[in-house]
């Protein structure tokens, strides 16, 4: 079985098309980690795509702020602007279908999803230190996560060696491809489709084939140019639609 494996696309259609033509016939179910709205100015149609998808999907942080289930009191001002922007966009059946999502981890064939890290959904887990507990806890050696948009990840050896993983594809290629050991446990991120934060203003995203010990980081081109004019539409904060151009 193969997973296309999507995070925080952040309410951006337009870079979720591109990853799903890229990856088109390349996989045979989709998840998604979390996020799927905020920031970014599609917020239902980015739902109705991802429902359409079948994806299994949980929550992320700005999700369940979206809906109501959280206040925003803890975002900063500009995260906190989009959100609240979000949150009166919904249409009633997308605000009920984010309510809805489940928290992380989530198992699934054999590996596992969160948003950040495996106890907490809003941590960011950025440095081995910080990985150790998830690495060590997770209920299978696979552990998907989200939330950083850094695309990369870690890995647990079975002598108890941390290891950060920093996968993206060389130049002029579309993906690089990570072999799984066996008896090492890893925790990996697929990057952020809406909103990367590595430098790298490209879509990021993995497909997934543990039967075959393999995992694909992905990078593909998008319309950042149309993205931006629809946030500057929107009314949605400058330093938001500035950040697509450069992935920061």
């Amino acid at each position: 079985m193969r997973f296309l494996i999507l995070s925080d696309i952040h309410a951006n259609l337009t870079a979720l098309e591109a990853t799903l033509a890229a990856s088109e016939g390349r996989w045979d179910k989709a998840v998604c980690l979390g996020d799927v709205v905020g920031y970014g100015p599609d917020p239902n149609e980015v739902i109705d795509r991802i429902r359409a998808l079948g994806a299994v999907t949980i929550r992320g942080n700005h999700d369940k702020v979206a809906c109501g289930i959280t206040s925003a009191d803890d975002f900063n001002p500009i995260a906190r602007a989009a959100v609240l922007w979000t949150r009166e966009q919904l249409r009633a059946e997308n605000r009920e279908y984010i309510e809805k999502l489940p928290v992380g981890p989530l198992s699934l064939d054999g590996f596992s999803l969160v948003h950040g890290a495996l106890r907490d959904e809003d941590e960011y887990v950025v440095a081995p230190a910080q990985a150790l507990d998830s690495l060590l806890e997770a209920p299978s050696p696979v552990t998907f996560f989200g939330h950083t948009h850094l695309q990369g990840g870690f890995s647990l050896s079975p002598d108890n060696e941390i290891h950060a993983l920093r996968v993206k594809p060389a130049d002029g290629e579309q993906f690089s491809t990570l072999k799984l050991k066996q008896g090492t446990s890893y925790l990996l991120n697929p990057g952020s489709i809406g909103q990367p934060r590595d430098g790298d203003p490209r879509a990021a995203f993995a497909i997934a084939n543990l039967d075959r010990r393999e995992v694909e980081f992905w990078r593909v081109p998008y319309e950042v140019e149309s993205v931006q004019q629809r946030m500057e539409k929107a009314g949605l904060p400058e330093p938001l639609i500035l950040r697509l151009s450069f992935g920061r």
